[in-house]
């Protein structure tokens, strides 16, 4: 071993007699007062925060802030003497309230982005506790050796002028012809892949009566940043089973024949250890199927497996072949669903038109992004019709934007781990999106996320409602408790509406639920409340109370389309989440408090009476540690209870949801 990383080792050890901990963010209008992110725009303030009355160390004290380069973090540990990107440090006063009250501006908005294809630029912030400007023992650190304390992100949305390109690379296409019917594809790549090495293969499959020419929104925009993209001819027309055989072809056919494409500048430049396959409508779902075919273990395969395919997407896919063929297994998979589309509808009448059948199949990590007024048709950019029905519709134009907003976290995301990325597809679209990106009070947008890390390494279950159907027991086997009037209104059930439209029904609790076709065993809770105060609590088992291991309390709720209480005022549905320990302290947080609510459902008619389209589930993560703030003396390593509370002094005083994966994250 060489003198330098021994050296390198004995700072980090004394480097490490810093106190890490959380310190940049956003503040926030209510309890708990500040919000840390991971993740900001150019241009946005990154604030810091302390909590006196959680930490008496850093009450009445005068504290120099330093932001410094993540990349420079071992130069700092070797003894470089602290220098703040943002100029001078931020001299603060703490006094011994809490962060409402000791919130400080660290920077306005100067800080860079990432550079270069990778999105977001790390930094750290040191607090110099002892006004020594070294980062030793007794500061306080935001930021380790495996990720920055905060990330800056560029804009990766906006088409460079004149172009089809978002990133800085130039873009070549070429079409190339395979030889043999439904093997034509077109082909987009760095100008400069000469110089890149061995780069990702990102590959589309377009729907039925689509072409593969109609996919240059997701060519260009991921090929200036660095990847290869193909788009292939797709054999949609007999069924799935054809279109899945026509990406397994391409993609073993791009491999095995790199060197006739665009004269062989390809040939050593692009990875087939890590491949991500997008399909559109029949070919959304034959990319599922194309997967699960590698895993049976299809020859088609001959110069990859199923081991390097890295991720699977589908934009709008139909259901044709239902459980046991279309589910992806445990590889990442995300979802695009338009609300307004007309082709894949989602109509309770139609099981093949339900795209969130292919998310619930999934076992690995999984996202979903729901685009209100999106059409079937504005996934692509073949021009035509949106293929749209329904009020406010955004167009392809927005479509498009918004897609790049997502494409580029998902894959750096899912690909390297990029820790700048998550906050892009986990964040709640109204409180953070990327720049570029159509803001959510821009008329028409509307945009509703969820996420699941894997399992079972990343989450514990509290309640999915897959076993223990009773209401006073969860699926972990604690006990189950609601108030008088709220325990009349629980339905546990398959989420899957079970007559042929969303007209509300008393006989169907499930209306407006898509997320489970023929077969499939999806289960949630149906509840509601209407102007009284009304709970619902989940124990925590015995020896399962030790929530310092995780990092979120998460859950996911929709509002029940075209009911009464939901219909009576549209809008974002609000109420708290209280967590207990054994000592009964307690300590609630709504779920406004963040920026957002549940999103009223999309207002498009037909499939029955009124107006009101599925349910349109979105992920709500609440850190665990903000049920601390202000000193709130809550027990994380016991905690009894997880308790929903609803109501007027808890949000909305009526409302109508369902409710599901009440889950502990940790990633």
């Amino acid at each position: 071993m060489s003198v330098l990383p021994l050296v390198l080792l004995a700072a980090q050890a004394a480097g490490a007699q810093a106190t890490t901990r959380e310190l940049a963010g956003r503040p926030l209008t209510r309890y708990p007062h500040f919000e840390n992110v991971q993740t900001f725009n150019e241009g946005d303030p990154v604030y810091v925060a302390f909590d006196p009355r959680s930490d008496r160390t850093v009450a009445k004290r005068t504290l120099d802030v330093f932001v410094i380069d993540h990349d420079a973090r071992d130069e700092f540990l070797l003894g470089r003497k602290l220098a703040s990107l943002t100029g001078r440090p931020l001299t603060v006063r703490t006094n011994l309230e809490g962060p409402a009250e000791n919130t400080f501006l660290l920077d306005t908005g100067t800080l860079r982005g990432g550079t270069g294809t990778i999105l977001g630029h790390g930094y750290d912030v040191v607090v110099d506790v002892n006004a020594d400007a070294r980062l030793d023992a007794g500061d306080l650190v935001d930021g380790d050796a495996n990720a920055a304390g905060f990330y800056v992100a560029q804009d990766f949305v906006t088409l460079r002028a004149g172009t089809e390109e978002t990133g800085p690379y130039s873009v070549v296409e070429v079409l190339y012809d395979g030889g043999t019917n439904f093997t034509h594809q077109d082909v987009y790549y760095p100008a400069n892949i000469a110089e890149l090495g061995e780069v990702p293969l990102i590959v589309v499959s377009h729907g039925n009566g689509h072409s593969y020419l109609w996919y240059d929104h997701i060519g260009y925009h991921l090929a200036s940043w660095g990847y290869v993209v193909m788009a292939h001819t797709n054999q949609t027309g007999p069924g799935i089973d054809t279109a899945a055989t026509t990406t397994l072809r391409n993609t073993n056919r791009f491999f095995a024949r790199t060197s006739e494409i665009a004269g062989g500048v390809l040939v050593g430049h692009v990875d087939r250890h890590r491949i991500v396959w997008i399909g559109h409508s029949r070919g959304g779902e034959g990319v599922v199927w194309a997967y699960r075919r590698l895993l049976n273990g299809d020859p088609l395969g001959a110069t990859f497996g199923p081991e390097d395919v890295r991720l699977v997407s589908s934009m709008a896919p139909v259901d044709f072949l239902g459980v046991g063929n279309s589910d992806v297994g445990s590889v990442p998979y995300h979802l695009w669903t338009g609300g307004a589309d007309a082709d894949v509808n989602g109509c309770a009448n139609c099981d093949i038109c339900q795209t969130f059948h292919l998310l619930e199949r999934a076992d690995g990590p999984r996202f979903s992004i729901s685009l209100h007024g999106a059409g079937h048709g504005d996934f692509h950019d073949g021009g035509g019709s949106s293929v749209a029905n329904g009020p406010c519709r955004i167009g392809r134009s927005l479509t498009h934007t918004i897609m790049r907003g997502q494409l580029l976290p998902l894959v750096q995301f899912v690909l390297d781990g990029n820790p700048a990325c998550r906050d892009f597809l986990v964040r709640q679209y109204e409180e953070f999106r990327p720049l570029g990106a159509p803001a959510f009070d821009e008329p028409c947008v509307s945009v509703d996320l969820q996420y699941q890390p894997e399992f079972p390494a990343a989450r514990r279950v509290i309640d999915d409602f897959q076993s223990n159907a009773a209401h006073d027991r969860s699926s972990s086997g604690g006990e189950v408790v609601a108030s008088r009037d709220l325990a009349v209104t629980l339905v546990e059930g398959r989420l899957d509406d079970a007559d042929a439209g969303f007209t509300p029904l008393a006989s169907d609790p499930m209306n407006g639920m898509t997320l489970a076709g023929p077969g499939d065993v999806t289960r949630g809770l149906v509840l509601q409340w209407d102007n009284k105060e009304e709970y619902l609590s989940f124990e925590v088992p015995a020896g399962e109370r030790d929530l310092t291991g995780h990092r979120y309390l998460s859950f996911r709720a929709a509002q029940m389309t075209r009911q009464p209480i939901t219909t009576a005022e549209l809008g974002d549905l609000d109420f708290t989440v209280e967590l207990a320990d054994g000592a009964l302290q307690r300590s609630a947080i709504a779920i406004s408090a963040y920026g957002g609510g549940i999103e009223e459902p999309y207002q498009r008619g037909a499939c029955g009476t009124g107006n009101g389209w599925a349910n349109d589930f979105e992920t709500i993560r609440i850190p665990l540690d903000d049920f601390r703030r202000d000193g709130r003396a809550l027990d994380l390593s016991n905690v009894v209870a997880i308790t929903f509370l609803f109501g007027p002094r808890h949000g909305s005083p009526a409302g109508h949801i369902g409710l599901d994966e009440i889950e502990l994250t940790h990633e």
